[in-house]
């Protein structure tokens, strides 16, 4: 199947209803997220025993690429999406059993992988500092799934609470970061950092479920934009928060551990900077060739993100054969980034097969009526799943005429909710002439 064909056929399975534009911040918080780890993830190689590894960042030698962090540091986008999709869910027990059955099997698949070669490692005689690089690359990324696990359960809790209050919902959460940042250095219990991660994060979230519940007026993009940038600058300039967006050895702190507010007003400047466009990307992202990549960045959003990292030491470990490369294996200073950047195909081409071997992990699973499920095709050389599981995943019709969207929106709209956005303006997108 060429190109033009797969994007045409992936836009006819996509209804109409469907949010395209949520799904398109999704797909760049992820790439975001897999290059921002690419790029300030250095794992050096020390001259003298070139199989000890550690780990260095290049924001350490070059502060002023620290606004490059606002960039490529989304998961303030991701979570934002993650609470527009959970608020058009039905919720319920059985729509979070199947959203944690959904993460499970990638994640197994994972750990099947990384267990046991974490433990030949270390039998295999690694020095310390290798092993306890390669662990953080792998495992530290993981405790995203965490904080969305415990916001996606508390979704039934938020959604009363986000009806009421709109985006006002998220104050207590901002107060509770405000509170951890000054007591920053105090002598906090040593749950209080883990537990404040989801509260973090439950900023945007919650801002995703007031957009979804048609809760974020007009005006909320300019606000929302000029808010951020504004608390930004001033937490850096006047309270003396580290500008970087992500740890840097030698900071102050980190703004992502716990998140910091200096992490919530970048969440809500890329926020509001996304409402602002918003209503330009719908025409946009209505071309199948624009469409089919975002809907497929979806589709294997977690099988991306879980081995983005395992990429990246395949590439390091093989660059050991070479000595130290320039840009992969050497210290992250100097002209170290620009090495970096010629390393990114190479990057994306191990990850587009890891992506390929192991995405049938995620993919959905479809009944086929009679007991079994339907199985994983091949379609020009990639994994795919079937017709029906595609159509699915996008939001395709059951035989009940209920619009499922598993993925992406994760929601069920009946004919009544159908019926309620074709009276909107911009109905065809779940209402951007309502943002």
């Amino acid at each position: 199947m060429n190109p033009a064909t797969f994007a045409a056929r992936v836009a006819a399975r996509t209804p109409a209803h469907r949010d395209r534009t949520v799904d398109a911040l999704r797909a760049v918080s992820i790439a975001g997220v897999i290059l921002g780890h690419w790029l300030v993830s250095a794992v050096v190689s020390d001259p003298y025993q070139p199989s000890e590894l550690h780990g260095e960042s290049p924001l350490t030698y070059a502060g002023h690429l620290a606004p490059f962090s606002w960039l490529l540091q989304t998961l303030g986008p991701f979570f934002f999406a993650a609470g527009y999709a959970a608020a058009r869910s039905t919720g319920g027990g059985p729509w979070l059993r199947r959203r944690v059955r959904r993460l499970a099997r990638p994640v197994l698949a994972f750990a099947a992988v990384w267990v046991p070669a974490l433990a030949v490692l270390g039998a295999a005689g690694a020095p310390d500092r290798t092993r306890h690089v390669v662990e953080s690359l792998v495992t530290h990324p993981l405790w995203f799934l965490l904080a969305y696990l415990v916001l996606t359960a508390l979704t039934p809790v938020l959604r009363p609470l986000v009806a009421r209050a709109g985006p006002w919902a998220v104050l207590p959460a901002l107060a509770l970061v405000a509170v951890t940042d000054a007591l920053r250095g105090a002598d906090l219990p040593s749950w209080w950092a883990p537990a404040m991660v989801p509260v973090g994060w439950a900023v945007p979230y919650l801002l995703g479920m007031a957009l979804a519940g048609d809760r974020l007026g007009r005006r909320a993009g300019p606000v929302l934009l000029t808010a951020g940038i504004v608390g930004g600058a001033l937490l850096v300039l006047a309270a003396g928060y580290p500008a970087s967006a992500v740890g840097v050895p030698g900071d102050r702190f980190s703004n992502l551990d716990p998140p910091s507010l200096f992490a919530m007003a970048l969440a809500l400047a890329q926020v509001g900077l996304f409402l602002l466009v918003r209503p330009r990307l719908v025409a946009v992202l209505r071309r199948p060739a624009v469409w089919a990549p975002v809907a497929v960045a979806n589709l294997a959003a977690m099988t991306l993100f879980l081995w983005h990292q395992t990429a990246l030491l395949l590439v390091t470990f093989a660059g050991l054969l070479a000595g130290r490369p320039a840009g992969l294996l050497d210290a992250p200073d100097g002209a170290w980034p620009l090495a970096r950047l010629l390393w990114l195909p190479v990057l994306a081409l191990v990850l587009a097969v890891l992506t390929m071997v192991f995405h049938r992990f995620e993919a959905p699973r479809v009944p086929s009526g009679r007991g079994t499920e339907l199985p994983v095709r091949r379609v020009g050389g990639l994994e795919r799943v079937g017709e029906q599981a595609l159509e699915r995943e996008l939001g395709g019709a059951d035989e009940r005429g209920v619009v499922t969207e598993d993925r992406g929106a994760q929601a069920q709209v009946f004919p009544a909710d159908r019926q309620r956005h074709a009276e909107q303006p911009g109905a065809h997108v779940g209402g951007v002439g309502e943002v």
